[in-house]
């Protein structure tokens, strides 16, 4: 716990991630401050702090939140995430994602914000010759998402040199996936696009099958290859970048994943026995811009920060998941 209630704003504190890390933030005494424009979040997922509706295009509003809330410390989620999306969109990625994110910084530089935690992606690999990445191999990113993320990381690399006040953690992280354990908060979005998720909403019936993206990969079964995450694993990881960087005042950039990666196929596999429901696959062609193998090595985090997962098992992600799709098909 903290001695005094410290105010955090969190940009996105209302979408999946976003709102796991709000929770945890409440739970260790802090007080989120939540910026979103609710576009994909969802504001009852607040558990915790404030909540204020805005866009970061909005440099006034964040200007006016962080020195009335005397912010020294953002956890900057609001982007958009849609990789496909992304390659028919590019304007709309690199106008919220980059562009916005650098008038969120610019008002953080002018405003005395010395911590920034910027959720960035294991987009920025690109297609990777190493497995598992580390946090040094080449960014070669393959999709705007990708690039948007990676543009912003080197852009808080350039002005945290500058502005020796100023540090900040890029986290590139994988595929997450699972709920709150009580079932207060999960993954839900008008059009879900994560693999898992969608697996679920077949098992349930929402959707007549699945398409699996890519059968032909050099990978054993064909099929792309995976890291995958459990919400509150990551959530966990968001935590003690933030009290790294209150303590060491030093930036860095940490990949974040259990290293180990899993096919389509086998997640598929594993939804079917959680579920007990066989549900259809329809075998379709790749898509563009996806990697067939994308494996973190996240040795640097665990070093650094003594980050420890606590659900590195695949058929308990899927669980926890499964078992808030239920809650969300009840309509509770």
């Amino acid at each position: 716990m903290h001695d005094s209630t410290e105010n955090i704003l969190v940009t996105g504190g209302a979408g999946y991630i976003g709102s796991h890390v709000v929770r945890d933030l409440g739970e260790q005494g802090y007080k989120p401050i939540v910026y979103d424009n609710l576009s994909t979040g969802n504001k009852d997922f607040v558990l915790y702090g404030d909540f204020i509706k805005g866009d970061l295009k909005d440099t006034n509003l964040i200007t006016k939140i962080i020195k009335k809330y005397k912010i020294k410390s953002v956890i900057h989620f609001a982007a958009y995430i849609v990789v496909e999306e992304s390659v028919n969109k590019p304007i709309k990625y690199y106008n919220n994602n980059f562009f916005n994110s650098l008038n969120l910084i610019k008002s953080c530089i002018e405003n005395g914000v010395e911590n920034f935690v910027f959720s960035s992606s294991a987009a920025v690999y690109g297609i990777s010759e190493e497995f598992p990445v580390k946090e040094n191999s080449q960014l070669n990113p393959v999709n705007p998402y990708g690039r948007s993320k990676m543009f912003t990381e080197i852009l808080l690399e350039d002005i945290s040199y500058i502005y020796k006040n100023f540090n900040y953690i890029a986290l590139r992280y994988f595929n997450v996936a699972g709920a709150d354990k009580k079932l207060r908060i999960g993954q839900k979005y008008e059009n879900p696009t994560h693999l898992i998720t969608l697996a679920l909403k077949t098992a349930l019936g929402e959707y007549e099958s699945l398409n699996i993206f890519g059968t032909d990969y050099n990978t054993p079964d064909g099929t792309a290859i995976r890291d995958y995450i459990h919400i509150d694993d990551l959530s966990n990881a968001h935590i003690l970048c933030l009290n790294y960087l209150k303590k060491e005042r030093k930036s860095k950039v940490f990949n974040c994943g259990y290293g180990q990666g899993y096919s389509v196929l086998e997640v598929l596999n594993t939804t079917k026995k959680v579920t007990k429901v066989n549900f259809k696959t329809v075998n379709s062609k790749k898509r563009e811009g996806d990697p067939p193998i994308l494996i973190a090595d996240s040795n640097l985090i665990k070093d650094k920060l003594g980050w420890s997962p606590k659900y590195n098992d695949l058929e308990f992600i899927i669980n926890s998941a499964w078992e808030w799709e239920k809650k969300l098909k009840k309509g509770e």
